[in-house]
């Protein structure tokens, strides 16, 4: 159902308040009365006057702008009210904590999610789901909101006259002095991320708003310290601005010349500055098995910095937002169904369009899809069901193409599956992003190339309401988002609780890790990464898309329009153009046009005899009659149009009108009927009041007549006798008088202790009827919500079941669609295996061609002088050939392993093929290089021999210093033996000790574990030292090897020499650390064994001591018996 009202949205409004909600158009608006339609498209929510409980959406369409917010608040504050349990008490001002709350809701999200653009001082930068649960009775339970793609770049980067999210504004102009210093504040301009500095909104204080955004969190629950570490962290995020990186003159990596800003940061987040700075400039890096640290150049500082930022105010706004969630959800009242408030950014079609526009226009795609579908496929379908003759009308509104072109997943591939795909790409860009799409969606009647191209990262998308120009600039790292994994693990361990728990889940994240190892040049190595095996953010997207979608559809949805009225956001005007443009490209006109041609209005058959009746009263028989049968003889008695109405199965259809002129008609007869009650209720009350009256009439005569006879006879002297003699005639039963009534007053008393006495037994029995009553209502009320809850359930299990039948077919479609696709990609493998043979071939050629080529060289350096060492050079040659003829070998069978197992891949497979081919033309260049460096060998030969003499001098002095640490290392061990040897001397003489020496014993059995640690230290020592041997022999290798180099290896040279310069410092540090570990472990040897010669000593002296002690007890013992 679609509602569409005229609202002007720049004009104040009135808000919700008391017992009626005045609406934007200044009208009352009950729950019985009438008003603008898009509260009567909220009241018809079930938790006013619907029998049956249906869940019941409203979408709030537009473009960005519009005023779908700013409806939004208003359907919130009209349902505080009429939906509050607070509802029905004299005191209106009274308003509920849960409702309370939920008008609060909005602006926490509001301040935090919100920013002013063009087109929208106070426009959603993010879409939310808002989700109202009522109970049985129709009263607010709890509400839920999930929100759609948070705009966290505008946090860094802003437009031309556009402004950052409002918290920032509202911090810095509503901050106090105490907390300014404890925040570390600063001025508009002196940050980076404010763009523009301060732009200020019409008719809007900052400094106010920051205090009714601290009242609104004081109201949801969050506590003074929760607040405080919120804006803390907010703080932070204009902080990370600040840090300026430089350039190091003679290298690229970059450098913090200031920390200060850093310092104000880990200040606000609660981390090491120094770890922070390390982490930034020099972060550590698994490749392999090793951890290295890499330099970052400026531009991969900043990124990382501005990355940061991004994350951790999109984690703050959602740990917000489930904090928001944790106070509306109230569970101790069953929801039994839910309204459902959509409101999502509108259709945006800006100057430069990226990332965030093409998911939100997709949505709106999506959105306008199900409109579409609900307001033309579905009524007509409707008509067929019901058996009525209608032509089918196609309104050309299929809106499938362009949903396909982006999110189709193969065949082609759309926009964000080939986004996805170019992710998984080493190397990858946004230029070849591009790239491929025209390649493979050019065709597409719904894609475009710009004429005239700006960049080459532009294209052009058709939609509904128009083509956008979008850039792709950036789209592979906004997609894959990645962070700085050194930085997050220190916020994860942050002395601020608050931090870390915005953190808490860093493993899920993107690190230079994975993208360390994305970026090798080998495609299979990157996409076997176990933590790198993520979902995009487009992934992501789509998902919470389709689950919204799959809500939408298993519900009722009313969608309510919202239109720009004009382009100067001034109120009062309207461009007619404008509005009839977006009612044009909305789907709104053809909506009218088939209301108009069709039957908009339906209604069932037992409700509109119930309803409408009275309209017919004698049309129908008393008795059983059949709905259908019934209605038909209402409709004849009304005497309606026949082309008004259409009777179908189940419903009645009418066309635009008739209900409502029915509905008048209704009123009319109603009013009729009440007037004649009201004519016979008057008319019995005038009777009933003449009648009395008469009565009083009649009485008054009476008394008159009384009074004239008494005046009469009170002067008459028998009369005056009379009145005084019959006092004294009483005086003689009075005593009889008294004693009947004392019997009187005791049977009274009786009867009253016996009525008091029943009266406490009722009163007894009363209260337990009550309590029966109370138990009976709770029951009744339990089974009420779980039969509610049953045909919920019910619904619910229908819909799955349809849904999943649906979910087959299309899996079966699917799967008839794979197996194809499976035998096109055998046959391509069968292709691929017959290139790698022909591969295969061409090496062996070429491996003929090398061989040939050698034997031209040991030829021509027959004729050289030193036969004997040009002979081994040429046989390490030849070693070195037959490597790199191995190497080959290898790296066709890992590539032939790697096409099976990328059969799905063969795209990656021809890039593969196309990487060796470049291999070959590398090694034709490489022979033709070894042809020219043969005739340069002569002249290299004389120079090469001295530098490796000089070489083999320092092998010799390398060898020297190894066989004397060698000696060293036997004198160490020696003397380890010896203290050994000891050691295993004081251990038998102490095995006859008592329980402490076995204590004792425990020392020296740790003692002969660090021995066993040295010994183990003393082999890696010597395994160190066959690794640096080896290394040695590698190096006289390649000192060989550099005899068959060109020109270049001069360079090679110097790095040998700097490797062999550093191995000798390795060695060196080794020996010292190997010769101080050794005299920590003599240390610790000979001050154990003092403390146990000790100890013995000790225990030497209170053995005598009590050796004594009882010969003197023994003693006294004998001589008490002399």
């Amino acid at each position: 159902m679609h509602q569409c009202g005229f609202i002007d949205r720049y004009k104040a409004q009135l808000s919700a308040s008391g017992g009626q909600v005045s609406s934007p158009l200044g009208a009352s608006v009950s729950p019985s009365g009438n008003g603008t339609e898009l509260w009567k498209s909220t009241h018809r929510t079930p938790a006013w006057g619907c029998f049956r409980w249906v869940t019941f959406p409203v979408s709030f369409r537009g473009e960005s702008g519009a005023g779908k917010t700013e409806n939004t608040k208003k359907v919130i504050q009209y349902l505080a009210v009429v939906a509050s349990s607070h509802k029905g008490k004299k005191d209106t001002s009274i308003t509920g904590e849960l409702e309370k709350q939920l008008l609060q809701a909005n602006p926490i999200l509001e301040a935090f999610g919100n920013a002013k653009t063009v087109k929208n001082d106070n426009s959603s930068r993010f879409g939310k789901f808002i989700r109202i649960n009522f109970d049985v009775t129709g009263y607010i339970v709890g509400a839920n909101i999930e929100t759609y793609l948070l705009e966290k770049s505008r946090a860094i980067r802003q437009a031309r006259d556009e402004r950052t999210f409002h918290i920032f504004y509202y911090l810095i102009a509503g901050a106090k002095e105490k907390m300014r210093n404890d925040l570390l504040l600063e001025g508009f301009s002196n940050y980076t991320f404010l763009s523009n500095g301060f732009v200020p909104i019409p008719a809007a204080q900052d400094d106010e708003m920051f205090h009714e955004t601290v009242e609104a969190m004081a109201i949801m629950g969050f506590s003074e310290e929760e607040q405080l570490s919120i804006l803390k962290v907010v703080s932070s995020v204009l902080q990370l601005g600040n840090i300026v990186f430089k350039k190091e003159r003679n290298t690229d990596q970059a450098s913090m010349p200031d920390n200060t800003v850093a310092q104000k940061v880990c200040h606000l987040m609660g981390i090491n500055v120094t770890d922070f700075t390390r982490s930034i400039l020099t972060p550590r890096i698994k490749v392999g098995r090793d951890v290295v640290q890499k330099a970052q150049t400026k531009e991969q500082a900043d990124f990382a910095v501005e990355a940061l930022a991004k994350a951790t105010y999109e984690r703050l706004f959602l740990w917000i937002l489930s904090r928001v969630n944790k106070a509306l959800d109230k569970t101790h009242r069953q929801g039994a169904s839910f309204l459902g408030i959509l409101d999502i950014a509108g259709f945006e079609i800006f100057e430069v369009n990226s990332f965030e526009q093409l998911c939100i226009n997709y949505t709106n795609e999506k959105l306008q899809q199900l409109f579409n579908h609900t307001m033309f496929i579905l009524e007509q379908e409707e008509y067929q069901r019901e058996g009525i003759e209608w032509n089918f009308i196609d309104f050309g509104l299929d809106l499938q193409p362009c949903i396909e072109l982006i999110e189709r997943p193969n065949n082609p591939p759309g926009v964000l599956a080939l986004l996805d795909e170019e992710c998984w790409f080493p190397k990858a860009t946004d230029k070849s992003f591009v790239e491929k799409l025209c390649s493979e969606q050019g065709s597409h009647p719904k894609f475009q190339k710009p004429k005239q191209l700006k960049d080459k990262t532009e294209f052009s998308i058709i939609h509904y309401a128009g083509k956008v120009d979008y850039n792709a600039n950036a789209w592979l790292t906004k997609n894959m988002d990645p962070l700085n994994d050194n930085v997050t693990s220190l916020l994860n361990a942050s002395s601020d609780k608050f931090v870390a728990d915005l953190w808490k889940d860093v493993d899920r994240i993107v690190g230079l890790d994975q993208m360390a190892k994305m970026t090798e040049s080998s495609l299979p190595s990157a996409s076997k990464t176990k933590k790198g095996m993520f979902r995009t953010v487009g992934q992501l997207y789509k998902e919470q898309l389709v689950k919204l979608m799959t809500t939408l559809r298993n519900t009722t949805p009313n969608f309510v329009r919202c239109i720009i009225p004009n382009h100067e956001k001034r109120s009062g005007k309207l461009d007619a153009f404008l509005v009839l443009e977006q009612l044009r490209c909305n789907g709104v006109l053809e909506g009218i046009r088939i209301c108009r041609q069709g039957f908009p209005n339906r209604i069932v058959f037992q409700e509109f005899r119930q309803r409408y009746e009275i309209l017919a009263a004698n049309a129908i028989p008393k008795g059983f009659m059949d709905g259908k049968q019934a209605c038909i003889l209402m409709i004849k008695a009304l005497e309606l149009d026949p082309n008004l109405y259409r009777i179908g199965q189940s419903k009645i259809f009418f066309r635009t009108g008739v209900l409502a002129h029915l509905e008048e008609e209704r009123d009319l007869k109603i009013t009729d009927v009440i007037m004649a009650f009201q004519a016979m209720c008057r008319g019995y009350l005038a009777r009933k009041a003449f009648a009395k009256r008469q009565q009083q009439l009649t009485a008054m005569k009476v008394i008159q007549r009384n009074c004239a006879a008494y005046l009469k006879l009170r002067n008459w002297q028998w009369w005056r006798l009379f009145t005084k003699v019959k006092p004294l005639l009483q005086v003689t039963r009075q005593e009889e008088e008294m004693q009947a009534k004392e019997d009187e007053l005791q049977k009274t008393k009786e009867r009253q202790q016996k009525a008091d006495s029943e009266l406490r037994e009722l009163q007894q029995r009363h209260s337990q009827l009550t309590e029966e009553k109370n138990l009976l209502q709770e029951q009744l009320q339990a089974e009420t919500e779980l039969y509610a809850e049953a045909e919920e359930m019910r619904v619910r299990l229908a819909a799955k079941k349809q849904e999943l039948e649906e979910i087959l077919h299309e899996m079966e479609a699917r799967l008839e669609e794979e197996e194809d696709r499976s035998q096109q990609l055998q046959t391509e493998r069968k292709k691929m295996a017959q290139q790698m043979l022909d591969l295969e071939e061409q090496l062996e050629e070429e491996e003929a061609a090398r061989q040939k080529l050698q034997l031209e060289k040991v030829t021509a350096e027959a004729k050289i002088k030193k036969l004997e060492d040009d002979i081994l050079v040429m046989d390490d040659q030849n070693n070195k050939l037959s490597k790199e003829r191995k190497l080959l070998e290898e790296r066709v069978s890992d590539l032939t392993t790697n096409l099976a197992e990328e059969e799905e891949k063969a795209k990656n497979l021809t890039k593969l093929k196309n990487k060796h081919e470049s291999m070959i033309s590398e090694l034709e260049v490489r022979l033709k290089k070894e042809e020219k460096s043969r005739q340069e060998l002569e002249k290299l030969k004389r120079k090469l021999e001295g530098e490796a003499s000089d070489f083999h001098e320092q092998i010799a002095d390398l060898q020297a210093q190894i066989a004397e640490l060698k000696m060293q290392l036997a004198k160490k061990e020696e003397e380890l033996q010896a203290a050994l040897g000891r050691l295993d001397d004081e251990i038998a003489q102490k095995n006859n000790a008592l329980k402490k020496i076995r204590e004792l014993e425990g020392h020296i059995s740790d003692l002969q574990e660090d021995l066993d640690s040295e010994r183990a230290a003393r082999n890696k020592a010597e395994k160190q030292k066959r690794d640096l041997g080896e290394e040695l022999e590698a190096l006289k290798t390649e000192l060989e090897d550099t005899l068959d180099s060109t020109a270049t290896q001069q360079e090679l040279r110097a790095k040998r020499e700097q490797e062999v310069t550093m191995l000798k410092k390795a060695l060196d540090e080794e020996t010292r650390s190997h010769e101080a570990q050794v005299q920590e472990m003599r240390q610790k040897h000979t001050q154990a064994v003092e403390e146990l010669t000790e100890q013995l000593e000790q225990f030497k002296r209170v053995s005598r001591d009590a050796l004594f002690v009882t010969t003197k007890y023994q003693e006294r013992y004998v001589n008490s018996f002399k």
